[in-house]
């Protein structure tokens, strides 16, 4: 017995629990921009009213339930497009994709 406990047994050293400490954030005082905001009120009818109307196409009756209508955020929109014609000035072959965006807090 001893030998097949010696070729397949696992080793019964346990090893110490290693303290896991916390390491600094680089993103600390650091948030994130939302790539999309709520739209505003205005806007519900007539946009729920237009996607509502290209989904239906050929079929009439169904119905369609617009849960949330979202933007595109303008700050983040205004930032992305100066970071990518920076960037396609130094690689103007270049494509470029924005992440995500963080502001100071």
């Amino acid at each position: 017995m001893g030998f097949f406990q010696r070729l397949f047994g696992k080793s019964r050293d346990e090893e110490a629990p290693i303290a896991i400490s916390e390491l600094p954030n680089d993103l600390d005082g650091w948030e994130a921009l939302p790539g999309f905001i709520p739209a505003s009120q205005e806007d519900y009818d007539l946009v729920s009213l237009i996607a509502t109307a290209i989904a239906a196409g050929d079929r009439p009756d169904s119905q369609f339930v617009v849960k949330r209508i979202m933007q595109r955020n303008p700050e983040a929109l205004t930032v992305s497009l100066i970071a990518s014609s920076i960037a396609a000035g130094d690689y103007p072959d270049s494509q470029f994709a924005i992440k995500s965006i963080y502001t100071k807090k």
